[in-house]
């Protein structure tokens, strides 16, 4: 499932169809930064921790990210093509993948 730019936003997380989680952390203008999770990581379940550890941020075009195939997945039990972060699991994914001052740049 592809994608609209408009689907794409700031503190979500999204699951692409290699199984790797992809946590939005910033946007501006048609630039965004977001984490990336390894490739075929374990699906999230109510015990899970997220770990972007040791995983560098991206910066792309918000275009191309939303045009990668992205499937519906289940967190906190609801089915959804991507779902909200809280503050605190932006502020660790942010630190885990030491994105502070990309995003501050962009």
């Amino acid at each position: 499932m592809k994608l609209k730019d408009k689907d794409v936003e700031v503190g979500y997380l999204y699951l692409t169809s290699a199984n790797q989680y992809r946590a939005v952390l910033a946007m501006k203008g048609e630039f965004m930064i977001y984490a990336p999770s390894l490739e075929g990581t374990e699906l999230l379940n109510a015990n899970s921790t997220m770990s972007f550890d040791n995983q560098p941020f991206k910066k792309c075009q918000i275009v191309t990210f939303a045009k990668k195939d992205y499937q519906v997945f289940n967190f906190n039990e609801i089915d959804a093509i991507k779902h909200k972060l809280n503050d605190v699991q932006i502020t660790e994914i942010t630190a885990q993948c030491n994105a502070k001052s990309a995003m501050a740049a962009l």
